[in-house]
């Protein structure tokens, strides 16, 4: 099988399907444009983020048998147009999973207490105790949106810090031991903490908006490491500024470019979540640890060998 490998990841995909004896070819620099007009010669691909796999590249790969995404988000295929191709999809949420669940507890626990603002304060010569009192985590109501690979491991975490963790999914009978199924109004009641852990879909997109962010009873933290869509950020800015959100740890944005490669526009409410000390910002690192480098690569190469060897 000749695959194409559109996008750079750990060589231990090179090194495993090479010895298994596929035929690949990388290509980290051709456009869309490009890559369409060849895509036709291979029986497999495998992508990150670069270029959308839509309708026109579907069907112009003729040959394809899979599509191997590098990571758990599916959004730059058009997942219709590829099963009604027979085309079969790969992910690897296993692979970052954990990276994912410690990024979200890292985020919480520097925002609740201070860390970055009161380290620099001292390292400025300000000691200033009463004005960093923190918040803990132990006792407080997390609701997880999503409870799928990264929701499960997340709330192994925080269930470890003393948290009573709840969620909500679109599938049913998820409960275990580290978190209870409940339905989305009652995860609205009760969550003093809110973390999102779903897929980029119609449904999901701006899920957290004005009437989502009302409905909530109690102030409440925010937490994204999902999609930057699932927020709608002018309603997160008017909750903090209110103080609804007591106060944001985002890894991902509404204005970053598809690729995730940097943001693609600028305004004023970026501009204020970029000031604010009650919000935190990573450029979507959270799955991008050194560990979840080589286990994203394990789990697609483990899945290809598994489907067509």
């Amino acid at each position: 099988m000749r695959i194409l490998l559109l996008d750079k990841n750990h060589p231990f995909i090179t090194e495993q399907l090479l010895a298994k004896n596929f035929i690949l070819e990388e290509d980290f620099t051709s456009s869309y444009d490009e890559v369409c007009g060849k895509i036709q010669n291979y029986d497999g691909v495998i992508i990150r983020s670069r270029i959308p796999l839509d309708q026109n590249f579907l069907e112009k790969a003729s040959n394809l048998k899979f599509i191997a995404r590098v990571g758990a988000g599916m959004e730059n295929i058009d997942i219709p147009v590829a099963e009604k191709l027979g085309i079969q999809l790969i992910n690897s949420p296993e692979g970052n999973r954990d990276s994912v669940a410690e990024h979200v507890v890292g985020m919480l626990l520097i925002l609740m207490n201070r860390l970055f603002i009161a380290s620099n304060e001292v390292k400025n010569g300000i000691w200033l105790r009463e004005e960093n009192r923190g918040d803990e985590l132990l006792g407080k109501t997390v609701g997880l949106i999503g409870y799928g690979n990264m929701g499960k491991a997340t709330a192994k975490r925080l269930s470890g810090f003393g948290c009573n963790v709840i969620f909500h999914d679109i599938l049913s009978d998820l409960s275990d031991e580290f978190a209870t199924q409940v339905s989305l109004e009652e995860l609205k009641e009760k969550a003093e903490v809110l973390s999102l852990h779903i897929p980029m879909t119609e449904k999901t997109h701006y899920l957290v908006n004005s009437t989502f962010i009302n409905e909530m009873k109690n102030d409440f933290y925010l937490v994204n490491t999902a999609r930057g869509k699932n927020v709608e950020t002018k309603y997160l800015v008017e909750a903090l500024k209110s103080g609804k959100v007591k106060g944001a740890c985002l890894d991902v944005l509404e204005y970053e470019k598809a690729s995730f490669e940097h943001l693609e526009s600028e305004n004023e409410d970026l501009q204020y979540l970029l000031d604010s000390e009650r919000v935190i910002v990573t450029p979507h690192i959270a799955g991008w640890t050194h560990q979840s480098k080589e286990k994203l690569a394990q789990v697609i190469v483990d899945k290809i060998i598994a489907s067509f060897c």
